[in-house]
């Protein structure tokens, strides 16, 4: 260290790592328990980045996750190798969808994660046969087909496509590769199941986080729909205990014990290349510093990486990111207008609203033009009914719950202009909605702080830019990458090497990055590991 504001700092390391999301702990507790010394830098007052829990309705002791929240691509492996004390729970609910019938009367799809007759009984009742349910068992046969190939690859060095179709061994798997990888996945969807409301259901997948279509030719919305169905080869999100800060409070435990050193409110601002060494510059309490390092990993996005390497950043067009998100907090949960199901079922698995297969189109169009869609497809689940813990046993006892929405066809575009405006509509947008499938006014039911405002928080692609570096918005960092390689170089790689010698992609947009998975962490740490 070139300046005593940090004594406690050494002047060199054998790593260290620009950003403490959770791929950056991941790689700096892999490397500190192989005896590597490390610094994680961070640029703001707290670790953990995207994955922190936060208490964000200050006159409530309820601990929210701001911007991220399930998980599914978390490999069990990377929990036991770290030994880290962290758990998850399967909700019991996997999906809820409210729709009226032909008589007008409220009701709503329910898929079981434990019930397999509640789930067909209810596919029953919307769609009047038995094909339907049929269909939706196709298409999960089929992810499972396609999860048993990809997800084992994950934590290896990359593969070819060819390597790839080489490894298929059933008519099923091989369906199952054309229908995910090779052709626009609204072509399967429409094949095998014909209710609307059950094909957006399926679609959805596709569509959180990424602005695309059933048939977009980019196929990044089969990217995106792979990423959310082959976790841990079943692709069931599960709710962690404790919060995603229990995530980063584990790894954080896990990587101080190993020796790994944090300095927070340390803004990178380049990475210098020299024959053995790289130097990085930063800015810590007002003063100028550096830290020598053999290697260097950044989990940051790209705009950041080609800042720090005095490259120039160039997005394409999948990179815009496409979300809203919503967290709120009530004082009980909402009466619904669909009978014959409670509220634990209601809101203890993904709760669609408006995300029918022809209205999601008709919303993407809309916000293509730069319009606001309305209605806007969105979703929510209720963390709370599945683990109360983040909430202090006084809310528990007083019947208080988190919901966390998502919505869809918000792409960074549609705020580029009057934001704060349209961040409004927005909304009022979604509330609209919510209040239609309640028999009770939902806004009643929100928590408000001591000065009458709810206990509502939104956050557009711009928020997510400006507030934790998500480029554009986009919660995966940059657009999703396929598992494998299709250029020849890169196989055998870890996909987290860059043009610069010893200078690693540790986040979301190294290849098969993206969403809460570790994976790249884990990846840009063996990756160092094996040259040694």
């Amino acid at each position: 260290m070139t300046n005593q504001s940090a004594p406690q700092l050494k002047s060199s390391y054998d790593a260290v790592i620009v950003g403490s999301g959770h791929n950056g702990l991941v790689a700096a507790a892999y490397l500190a328990k192989a005896g590597r010394s490390v610094l994680v830098l961070e640029q703001n007052d707290y670790i953990g980045g995207a994955t922190a829990s936060q208490q964000l309705f200050p006159d409530y002791d309820a601990w929210i996750s701001r911007y991220a929240y399930l998980i599914s691509l978390l490999p069990r492996q990377i929990v036991d190798e770290l030994g880290l004390q962290f758990t998850t729970r399967r909700r019991q609910i996997a999906s809820f969808t409210p729709y009226s019938d032909s008589n007008g009367n409220s009701n709503g799809l329910v898929i079981s994660n434990i019930d397999e007759q509640r789930s067909r009984d209810s596919m029953f009742e919307l769609s009047g046969n038995h094909q339907e349910w049929a269909g939706f068992q196709r298409l999960q046969e089929l992810e499972k087909s396609i999860a048993e190939v990809v997800w084992p690859s994950l934590l290896e060095p990359l593969k070819s496509r060819a390597d790839f179709r080489r490894s298929l061994q059933s008519d099923q798997q091989r369906e199952a590769w054309e229908s995910f990888v090779e052709r626009p996945l609204g072509e399967v969807v429409e094949r095998v199941v014909q209710n609307d409301l059950v094909r957006g259901l399926v679609f959805t997948d596709a569509k959180i986080g990424v602005f695309t279509y059933p048939l977009d030719p980019s196929l990044i919305q089969n990217r995106c729909f792979l990423y959310h169905v082959i976790g841990n080869g079943t692709g069931e999100w599960q709710v962690p205990v404790g919060g995603m800060r229990a995530l980063v409070d584990s790894l954080v435990a896990t990587c101080r014990a190993a020796g790994v050193e944090f300095l927070t409110q340390a803004t990178a601002q380049h990475v210098e290349l020299g024959d053995s060494y790289r130097m990085v510059t930063f800015q810590h309490q007002g003063r100028q510093l550096s830290a020598g390092a053999r290697d260097v990993l950044i989990n940051a996005g790209p705009r950041t990486f080609a800042k720090l390497m005095g490259t120039k950043w160039q997005p394409i067009a999948t990179d815009e990111g496409s979300v809203v998100k919503v967290n709120m907090l009530l004082r009980r949960l909402p009466k619904l207008k669909a009978t014959g199901l409670s509220l634990e079922e209601a809101f203890c698995g993904s709760f669609h609203i408006d995300e029918g297969y022809g209205q999601m189109q008709q919303s993407f169009a809309k916000a293509e033009s730069r319009q606001i869609p309305d209605p806007i497809p969105c979703e929510m689940y209720c963390h709370t009914l599945t683990d109360p813990s983040i909430l202090s046993p006084e809310l528990q006892r007083a019947g208080h719950h988190t919901l966390t929405l998502f919505a869809l066809d918000m792409p960074y575009r549609l705020f580029a202009d009057n934001h704060d405006e349209r961040r409004e509509q927005v909304k009022r947008l979604l509330l609209d909605g919510l209040e239609r499938v309640c028999a009770e006014s939902f806004v009643d039911c929100l928590a408000r702080d001591a000065s009458g405002n709810l206990c509502l928080e939104i956050k557009t692609p711009q928020d997510l830019e400006r507030e934790i570096g998500l480029d554009l918005g986009n919660i995966f960092h940059s657009s999703l990458s396929w598992f494998f390689t299709d250029e020849p170089d890169a196989v055998g790689t870890w996909g987290v090497e860059t043009e610069f010698s010893r200078v690693y992609r540790a986040g979301s947009s190294a290849l098969r990055g993206g969403a809460v998975s570790g994976i790249p962490g884990r990846n840009a740490a063996m990756c160092i590991l094996s040259k040694e």
